[in-house]
């Protein structure tokens, strides 16, 4: 029964004293509604207890092809989401605390925190200065301590959030967003403005600018030719266009807000971002067209997003009309974009200089890149606004692409350093926003999520692909994933702050409504996406796809024996004859280049994942074993070499080897060459005689090999691979 009611008894808890806490404040009077309020936590926390006892325990990890610590897909990403809503309902009690005092940028209760220090009263659209830093310290000290406390807590909480994501294998940003709106309206400690002050913006923009440098490390000029050029440069010029004038047709009726803070709004929703994007296609696994296309869409309109976030906010800031269609901002915007090439050819230079000529190692050389970007980036924004989010992510496309850089396609650090800037932008952000201001919003932004969902991205998506070599499926797919992420967010907070000190109709409600539809549509998009790329059948199948390097004959044996098991099975050998022999058998026949892009530090091997390395060259399974692992989405291993052996690399070479240590490589061999063969048969089948199981193809297609670290069970519904013995000469 707890898989069935957890979820919803858990989010029915947790919903239910949010809503009580958020919304009645101005109901009753503090002394009823904070017993209220405490009791609701209480009961919220005795249901997750109970939520918490009821749930299965979930499945444990197999070793599969998405390696040792994956777990099979789940049917949703959200599959598993019920511990952590009981979680957080158990944590919900901790937050609270009688007395609170009254913050000095919550000047009544339906007030907007301010970012940068500003203070603004949503009700008149009026701001005031803030008090003096000696009135300031007067009114609410903010201690060292203080200081310290929220840092150790943004900090702590974006770790929590990113694990707890992880082992749920949801996106980071369902958690990360209502975690840090709650946590800001709990406590007072984790507000940027008092842990920062009023640079907070130019620190998300630095944050920001090393996000899309590792985003453009990541994109492959070679895949963006032809066909995927055109639509992608569609999909950045219709979706900027459409969005920005949807928005500034629906924005001023639904939030009861002038046509420039429309106008500021469209322009922050246009972008979308890898940081959301990303982690969303690696649940769905779409097929690598689809993949491609929303990858490079999501990366290149957040520098494009945002600077022309910028040129309107000085439109709309500075006249008393939208100017942004006249040639002056046109010919801004074009500054602004050779600005941030500059920028990024300066950071490539610099690169050249660390990476190439002084040759740094992994680890001064991921400093030197560090220290790369947020020196462009910053010099960027210092010359023109924004510019530095080209910078950047220019310098990382042309690390990424011009011969001699060789950035790997795993960077270990980086990754980590990136995720964590994630994490601490996404708290820090969902803190600045009240309780209050969410409430006017809250059912306009939902009806604009909706108008932008279901109308606008599906006629963005059909009208870049219309007349492209994509299937209908694949068309539709496109339309159903725009989810926004973090430069909204940041674009949101560095402009409407100011635009409410120019006294603007509704600009205190920008803040909100980016963090409503950010929340809505990664919501909306995580929990809907696997089902409908399913449905228009471009989720790639949850097999294990094979690559099997070797031409020997026992090897393709052994493919022959996976491919009747189901499996898609693809070979490759370096010999003429090998390669003969496997075309002959029927297998199909990888690329000629297929090794070399897989042993390419720069390259992700698509179309696979799994590699088994069967070789007569013990030494070059070794090598080949650390080069490719990393650069496929899935476990490499390698046969096992002769106990004796001399080699100069394999017998000291680590990494997972097949079949455990009697059935090495010549042993396979000389057996097969003695009449042993390979046998596939249901797993309820008795085992014959001599035979020896050597992998295990799970029910729904996913294979998984014996070595010398793991014991596999088998289940109903499986098959084995056997391997038999040797057949005795007739007498």
């Amino acid at each position: 029964m707890g898989d069935v009611f957890g979820n919803p008894l858990a989010m029915e808890g947790l919903v239910a004293f949010l809503g009580l806490w958020i919304f009645g404040g101005d109901k009753r009077c503090k002394r009823v509604h904070l017993p209220r309020i405490r009791a609701m936590a209480v009961g919220s926390a005795l249901s997750a207890l109970f939520v918490m006892t009821a749930l299965p325990h979930p499945r444990t990890a197999h070793r599969a092809v998405h390696g040792p610590a994956r777990d099979v897909t789940p049917e949703s990403p959200t599959g598993h989401a019920a511990p952590g809503f009981a979680i957080a309902s158990l944590l919900t009690p901790f937050f609270l605390r009688g007395g609170r005092r009254r913050r000095r940028d919550r000047p009544d209760p339906t007030g907007y925190r301010s970012l940068g220090g500003r203070v603004a009263n949503p009700a008149s659209g009026t701001s005031s200065s803030p008090p003096s830093r000696r009135e300031a310290r007067k009114e609410t000290a903010v201690s060292e301590e203080s200081v310290l406390l929220g840092i150790a807590l943004v900090v702590a909480l974006a770790a929590a959030c990113q694990i707890l994501a992880g082992k749920l294998r949801i996106p980071a940003l369902i958690l990360l967003l209502p975690v840090g709106f709650a946590a800001g309206a709990m406590t007072d400690v984790i507000h940027p403005d008092q842990l920062i002050g009023e640079y907070f913006s130019a620190l998300v923009s630095l944050s920001v600018a090393v996000i899309l440098y590792d985003a453009g490390l990541g994109l492959d000029l070679s895949n963006l030719a032809g066909s995927t050029r055109a639509v992608v440069g569609r999909l950045l010029l219709f979706g900027v266009a459409f969005t920005f004038l949807a928005v500034c047709a629906v924005g001023p009726a639904l939030f009861s807000m002038s046509l420039r803070v429309a106008a500021m709004v469209g322009m922050i929703l246009v972008v979308s971002g890898p940081t959301v994007v990303g982690p969303l296609l690696q649940y769905v696994r779409p097929t690598d067209k689809v993949r491609r296309l929303l990858i490079w869409e999501g990366t290149l309109t957040d520098p494009i997003g945002a600077i022309l976030g910028a040129i309107v906010f000085h439109a709309v800031a500075t006249t008393h009309q939208i100017d942004i269609g006249r040639g002056y901002q046109i010919g801004q915007f074009l500054i602004s974009m050779a600005v941030g090439i500059i920028g990024g050819s300066v950071g490539v230079a610099l690169l050249w200089l660390t990476l190439r000529v002084l040759r740094l190692g992994e680890a001064l050389g991921t400093l030197a890149q560090l220290a790369t970007v947020i020196t462009v980036s910053a010099g960027c924004d210092i010359v023109r606004d924004d510019t530095g989010l080209i910078a950047a992510i220019v310098t990382g496309m042309a690390a990424a692409n011009i011969r001699g850089f060789d950035m790997p396609a795993r960077r270990p650090f980086f990754e980590t350093l990136v995720q964590l800037i994630i994490g601490l932008l996404f708290i820090s952000i969902a803190a600045s926003v009240t309780p209050a201001s969410l409430t006017p919003v809250l059912l306009p932004t939902l009806v604009l999520v909706a108008f932008l969902v279901l109308v606008v991205r599906p006629l963005v998506a059909f009208t870049a692909t219309m007349g492209k070599d994509m299937t209908l499926g694949e068309r539709a797919f496109a339309g159903w994933m725009a989810p926004r992420g973090i430069v909204a967010a940041s674009t949101a907070a560095a402009f409407a702050a100011s635009l409410v000190e120019l006294g603007l109709r509704g600009a205190s409600k920008i803040l909100p409504i980016t963090f409503l539809v950010i929340v809505s549509t990664v919501v909306l998009y995580a929990l809907t996406a696997g089902p409908v790329a399913r449905r228009f059948g471009v989720a790639t199948p949850n097999r294990t796809r094979p690559l099997l390097v070797g031409g020997a004959p026992w090897v393709i044996a052994l493919g022959l024996a996976l491919r009747s098991a189901g499996l898609d099975v693809q070979m490759w050998a370096g010999t003429d004859e090998e390669r003969e022999r496997i075309k002959a058998a029927g297998i199909e026949l990888a690329r000629g280049d297929l090794l070399a892009t897989a042993t390419n530090p720069r390259a992700r091997l698509e179309g696979v994942n799994a590699v088994f390395l069967l070789t007569d060259d013990d030494d070059f399974n070794a090598l080949a074993s650390v080069l490719v692992e990393g650069n496929v989405e899935g476990p490499v291993y390698r046969v096992g070499p002769p106990h004796q052996s001399h080699g100069a690399v394999a017998p000291y070479t680590g990494g997972a080897l097949l079949f455990g240590g009697s059935l090495v490589r010549h042993v396979l061999a000389a057996r097969y060459g003695q009449g042993a063969r390979f046998l596939v048969q249901p797993v309820s089948d008795p085992i014959p005689p001599g035979h020896e199981t050597l992998f295990v193809v799970r029910d729904d297609g996913r294979l998984e090999p014996l070595d010398e670290a793991l014991t596999v069970t088998p289940q109903a519904g499986d098959f084995v691979v056997l391997f038999g013995p040797v057949q005795s000469p007739p007498a």
